[in-house]
Formats: C-alpha cells, structure tokens, sequence
C-alpha cells in the first residue's frame, strides 16, 4: 500500500491535533512507548488500553486530517519500529524486570540491561533529559512520581527498584512511624511505592538507590539512618556503601552513596565490590563479565576537539585571579586543569556548563578547554554509540547530574549474583 506520510509517535506534539485530558499531566507518549517496548511480553496489558486509545486517535487524525486510508497493523508497525529501532534497545533473552525512577538520561537502565535487565516502567521530569532517553531507548518516561496519575502506570511484574533519588532534608527523623516519617520528600515516594507492593503480597525483590556522599551525614546523619530504618520496617535488609567512579575504570574522582536493601526473608547476604585502587590492586573477585582495569584522563578524550571548547583569555584570567585570592586566602578553592597522563579527574558536576572549573583540560601553547560534552559523556563510561540529542549546556547539566555507569553495573552484578 502506498502511504503518503508515516504515522510518528511525535503526532501528539503536533498543534493541529488537539484533546482535551482531565489529568493535569499529559503521558500519552509515555504510555504509548511503553506499551509499545513491552508489546512482547505480558507487561503490556498494564498500558494496552491507554495505549490503544491514543494509537487510534492517531489513525483517526491521519485519516480525517490527510485523508490516508491507513491500516492500523501498518500503522502499529511502524511505531513498533520507532521504538525498537534505537541505540540501546532491550535485551531480547532478558532475565528480570526492573523501574527506572529519577531516570535522568538512563545510566542505571544501560548498566541493568547490560546484565540482562527489562525496564518496565521509567520516571523522569525533566523534559531535555527526558528527550536524551528517549533517543536512545526509544521510550518517553512518565512524569512526576509524585503524582497519582504517574504511580498508577507502575506493573506489578517487577524485580528491582532503582534510582538516584534527590536528597532532601525530612522534616522530622522520629523512625516511629515507618515510612511515613519521610512525608515531604521524593524517599516518600520510593517508599510508598514498595509499600504498595507488600500490601499487595507482591514484594519487591531488590531495591537499588543512588545519592550524593553527603546524604552520609546529612542533618547529622539522621536523614541516612530515616531512609535505613524505613526500609527495615517494609522488611528489607539493607547495606550502604561510598563508592568511588576512580576504583571502577573511570578517570573521575568522584564518590557517590549507594544503598543496596533486598528481603529479610530470602536468606540472602550481599557485600559491595569496592573496586581497584590506582596501583591495579583488587578490592573486589573479578569474574568474567565485570572487568576493571586502571585508566587515566587521555583515555576518555577525543580527538581534535573544536576550537570553541578552549577557553577564553578573559575566562582564564578571571580563573588564576580566583585562584590566586583564595591561595592567599589559604583555602585551595579555585579551578582545576589535568593533562592526559593525570590518574583522574574531579568530579563533574551540573554546574560545569557555566566556566568548566572543575575540570579543564591542558593544551599545549593556548588556554586550557572544557570537556566535549562527548568527553563528559566518556568521563561517567557511557558508550560511544550513546545519543546527545540536546544543546551542550543541557549535555553538561545531564551527565553532570548522571550516576557513572560502570558502579551501577559492577555493583549490580553482584546483586544480580547474590540476591536475584
């Protein structure tokens, strides 16, 4: 059959096609995509008859709009090829199933399906960052988790929770009241969902969070020891550790909390790997599919980076001002340069799209430069086929606020080994 134009998921963006929704939070792409990437297996029926409806709203627009006499199945076809035609689409013989929450551009779905992970459902509410995911797994994540209207697409048929929640400060630590203590925050969230699933006699297996160091001592620890004695009384056992990106095969020194929790009930035990020191020596038993090695800076730069990257005269000037007051000062705040051959980096950040001081890169006879936003992309090991669909101050900004891939993955491993 001859078609005069294909029928494309972005539809819904288009200004001629307009429908009312009584829920503030419009998820038609969200749902659409993941009953599409769950359109093999049984997940599906969890999103089908949402789905259905905007597919044929769809076909219906096409039809009166454009006067196409379309097919649905062709139709059908064609948007199951948007979605699975993508970078990194899903492991066909997959093992487990888990959700992505606080997904961000996707660092915890590369690593879980690099071990034979199926995402069934992904959060995110950021729009750019929700465009990066969507490039390269072919899905729109659902909006605020916060909301009803975004918990209610959550499956039931899931294995592992994870996600690198925000850290924020509870207004009260009693640990009397279970989860209820961490009303106020997006933990409440985590928490709500996992109780949802015990209530259900439907527990989840595996819960895998990521946090920024300080959450360690945040409000005096209290706010570490709230999350902890949440998730002992939904019934989890639960370890946390402090991980650094430089023991895992990046050049980054950047250290991150990670809290694994799985069920009292499984008899279980879990240890985290620690990683490799600078001198090669093993913190962790290697096995055949994570293997570590040593790296430096050179390692995650690219070739001929454009002239652009190089910082002005005017920028450096103020950077050695900065960095000489503050010498005087005797505090040793100021910006950051590395060579090729330096062991690590700092850590990058979501504000390094602003002046690039805590990570420029030496050049020979001109100023130092910013990383690529490709190079930022190599810094947290994300693979070289991964897209960058957005402006650079948005790239920096994502992988800035992204976890480092290979920590999620070595880290997972040993979960996946020990506890699934």
């Amino acid at each position: 059959m001859m078609m005069k134009e294909t029928v494309s998921i972005d539809e819904f963006d288009g200004k001629k096609f307009k429908i009312r929704f009584v829920e503030e939070d419009d998820n038609r792409k969200a749902v659409l995509t993941h009953y599409l990437h769950n359109y093999h297996n049984g997940v599906k029926k969890h999103y089908e008859k949402e789905a259905i409806e905007y597919l044929e709203q769809i076909v219906e627009y096409k039809n009166e709009t454009e006067e196409l006499n379309l097919v649905s199945d062709v139709a059908l076809q064609q948007l199951l090829f948007e979605v699975e035609d993508v970078p990194f689409p899903t492991p066909e013989n997959y093992t487990f199933k888990f959700i992505d929450l606080f997904a961000g551009i996707g660092g915890f779905r590369i690593a879980l399906q690099n071990l034979g992970g199926k995402c069934v459902f992904t959060s995110e509410w950021d729009e750019n960052a929700k465009k990066t995911y969507r490039a390269n797994f072919g899905e729109t994540p659902f909006g605020d988790i916060t909301k009803e209207s975004t918990k209610s697409f959550i499956p039931n048929d899931f294995n592992v929770l994870c996600g690198g929640f925000p850290c924020q400060p509870f207004s009260h630590a009693g640990l009397k009241k279970g989860f209820e203590d961490t009303r106020g925050t997006l933990f409440f969230d985590v928490a709500d969902i996992i109780n949802r699933r015990i209530e259900n006699k439907n527990p989840i297996d595996v819960i895998f969070l990521e946090n920024v160091k300080g959450l360690k001592n945040h409000d005096k620890g209290n706010t570490l020891k709230t999350i902890i004695k949440t998730l002992n009384n939904l019934g989890y056992e639960v370890k946390s550790e402090i991980l650094n990106s430089k023991n895992f095969g990046l050049p980054q020194n950047r250290e991150r909390l990670f809290i694994v929790a799985w069920l009292k009930n499984k008899d279980k035990t879990f240890n985290f790997p620690l990683g490799i020191d600078n001198e090669e020596n093993i913190l962790y038993k290697k096995d055949d599919l994570i293997k570590i090695k040593p790296t430096k800076v050179g390692d995650i730069l690219i070739k001929n980076p454009d002239n652009k990257y190089t910082i002005s005269d005017k920028l450096f000037a103020g950077h050695l001002r900065r960095r000489k007051e503050h010498k005087e000062k005797g505090n040793g705040f100021g910006f950051s340069s590395f060579d090729k051959n330096a062991p690590y980096t700092s850590t990058i950040s979501a504000r390094y799209y602003k002046d690039g001081s805590e990570i420029l890169i030496e050049q020979k006879d001109n100023n130092p430069r910013k990383l690529t936003p490709r190079e930022a992309a190599n810094l947290q090991g994300y693979p070289k086929g991964f897209v960058i669909p957005v402006s650079d101050t948005q790239a920096y900004r994502q992988f800035g606020n992204s976890v480092s891939v290979p920590v999620i993955q070595t880290v997972f491993n040993e979960i996946k080994k020990q506890l699934l």
